[in-house]
């Protein structure tokens, strides 16, 4: 990428979006474009055409989206696969039509089938049926990937999809209602802390196991491709490894130093089994993830203390 030409990047105020802003600064990139809701509707397809043409970005990274965990997918599928249709379907085609060439999608590791092998390779996709607790959301990233092979197959663009584990981090989503497990698992775990409470409860098992990897690592990741010059194609972002959920709540109780008991709730879903992705292709390019689990729960706890000081409804451990 040259560091002369704007950068769009969509969604710069979620956690993924922030992360990619502060690593393109790190790297040098200062011609660096966003817009927030107010200014900008991404499920309106003449404002985002606008927008592009008035703009005239070289690049762009598309990590806006509606995300949310079991509950919030249960609760609100239609919303899911809505906005998320229309947010790619907008952003992918008015880039083509302003003549952008580059392009990076931000999926989702639920895109492959519940059942499939593990490690999770990228050519699992479509193989077999989905995890039904987040299929319309899962359905919307599929169809962000074969806009971006389609454009490429037929215009010649060079439009790259990346397939991230569980992320956290910095901007994470902590409503218990709407976040996913770590955050939701920390955020409990604090309020426990806080009230004096004897115990936490989880939902499900305990023994599914996931991957989660820190969302500054993820926006690395980004960032390298687009500065690879990797020109199409579908790659898995991870760490490698996972951890069952026990282990996982474990981790968060010793980080935030709450004494009391975990239970678990097994009458609630576990979802997946299994999710662990196979990041081969990205290792065979040259990238591996730097962040350990430990450091960067830490990192996300100082995050969220320091987030929580400016927002209403968050009890302080202090």
């Amino acid at each position: 990428m040259d560091k002369s030409e704007p950068i769009y990047v969509a969604g710069h105020r979620g956690m993924v979006g922030s992360a990619i802003v502060r690593c393109l600064q790190r790297r040098g990139y200062r011609n660096i474009v966003t817009a927030d809701r107010a200014s900008l509707d991404l499920r309106d397809p003449h404002a985002v055409q606008r927008f592009f043409d008035e703009r005239r970005p070289a690049y762009v990274f598309l990590a806006a989206a509606k995300v949310g965990g079991i509950h919030a997918n249960n609760t609100y599928p239609a919303q899911f696969i809505y906005e998320n249709l229309m947010i790619e379907a907008n952003v992918i085609h008015a880039a083509f039509a302003a003549g952008i060439d580059r392009l990076l999608f931000l999926g989702s590791s639920c895109i492959y089938p519940r059942d499939c092998p593990q490690p999770i390779r990228e050519s699992y996709l479509l193989t077999g049926p989905l995890e039904q607790t987040n299929e319309p959301y899962a359905i919307a990233k599929i169809a962000g990937i074969k806009l971006c092979e389609s454009y490429n197959r037929q215009y010649g663009t060079r439009y790259v999809s990346v397939m991230p584990t569980n992320l956290y981090g910095p901007r994470d989503n902590y409503d218990l209602q709407m976040s996913h497990v770590l955050p939701a698992l920390l955020r409990k775990t604090h309020d426990a802390k806080v009230r004096g409470d004897s115990q936490v409860e989880v939902w499900g098992s305990g023994t599914p196991r996931r991957e989660f990897l820190y969302v500054d690592d993820m926006a690395d990741a980004c960032v390298f491709l687009m500065e690879s010059g990797v020109a199409d194609g579908l790659f898995n972002i991870g760490s490698g490894t996972d951890v069952t959920i026990r282990r996982l709540a474990e981790t968060i109780m010793r980080i935030v130093e709450f004494e009391g008991d975990i239970v678990f709730d097994a009458s609630k879903p576990d979802g997946t089994p299994q999710k662990l992705l196979c990041v081969d292709r990205m290792r065979e390019l040259g990238w591996q993830s730097t962040t350990s689990l430990e450091d960067g729960i830490r990192r996300a706890y100082e995050s969220f203390l320091s987030e929580s000081e400016h927002e209403q409804g968050v009890p302080s451990a202090g």
